[in-house]
């Protein structure tokens, strides 16, 4: 497959440095203009910062762009055009099309991984939607984390989810899940879901040896979870109460498939004030974080 690499990851490339892969689709679909544009400059920076170099992921004019200059991250982010929202099944038909969007959790792994970038931050996971035992809407992710050898950064998988189910949908997929500094699964918007990990690391060091041993097995991915920072976590009673209302909300105007997400994200930022939406930003900045250390963790001899 033919890239296009902006020129910070094309430098990278040719001095071997540790890259970090980035989503884009809570640019073009999941944060409001401005806030999308400056937490991807938020992230890239805490990447930078780690030793590491970001490699926003994304697909413009039918072309895959590993990296994004800043011309091209604005155009996402202002969505004055029709964005697609990209998973792996997508692809092919946005590239096709000579389409543009915004790459999600499995679209970012297969491309990720096809560019030998090992590490991917993102804000939270799909998994198995609340209900899916009616509708079967169970995200492409899920698949995506099993298949491609890459590590993914994350809050946990997305709160509106049924997660135990997804916790028991990833261990089928053979995906390990392993908390960062925790021994409980973090909820996205809250530090804790009442879910317990088998696995736990406390610093890059030890989860940079996890994935190695991985990828030496010849494996596919795994799933690093970070609970979100103290200062911005929200108490995952009150968060309950909002995600079903906001579903219910959902329900009521028939909202389904991909726009749901977006939906929910949108109306739990009003629910709470504004504070859902501080959190995510926050999460995800500190994630990229972690992420950027591990990649720097894995570059080392």
């Amino acid at each position: 497959m033919n890239f296009q690499y902006s020129d910070e990851v094309r430098r990278a490339l040719g001095e071997k440095r540790p890259l970090v892969a980035l989503e884009t689709s809570v640019v073009a679909q999941g944060l409001p203009y401005p806030d999308n544009l400056a937490t991807a400059r938020a992230c890239e920076e805490a990447i930078r910062r780690a030793g590491a170099v970001p490699a926003p992921i994304a697909v413009v004019d039918g072309r895959v762009c590993i990296g994004l200059e800043e011309d091209a991250m604005r155009r996402l982010a202002e969505g004055k055009e029709r964005l697609l929202k990209l998973g792996s099944r997508d692809l092919a038909v946005a590239l096709a099309q000579k389409a543009s969007g915004g790459t999600t959790v499995s679209a970012t792994c297969e491309l990720a991984a096809a560019a030998g970038i090992r590490v991917f931050s993102t804000g939270g996971i799909g998994g198995v939607h609340r209900g899916a035992g009616e509708h079967m809407d169970i995200s492409q992710d899920i698949g995506a984390l099993a298949r491609y050898p890459v590590a993914v950064v994350c809050a946990g998988a997305k709160s509106v989810l049924d997660l135990p189910k997804t916790l028991e949908a990833l261990e089928t997929a053979g995906v390990p899940v392993i908390g960062v500094g925790t021994g409980e699964l973090p909820s996205f918007y809250s530090r804790g879901s009442g879910l317990p990990l088998e696995h736990r690391v406390e610093d890059a060091t030890m989860a940079a040896r996890i994935v190695q041993a991985r990828q030496e097995l010849g494996q596919g991915g795994l799933l690093f979870t970070v609970p979100p920072p103290e200062e911005v976590a929200l108490p995952r009673a009150e968060m309950e109460l909002h995600i079903a209302a906001a579903l219910a909300e959902a329900e009521h105007q028939g909202i389904r498939g991909k726009a749901v997400t977006p939906f929910l994200l949108a109306d739990m930022a009003k629910r709470t004030g504004g504070k859902s939406m501080k959190a995510n930003i926050a999460l995800l900045t500190n994630n990229a974080r972690f992420a950027g250390e591990l990649a720097v963790a894995l570059g080392r001899p």
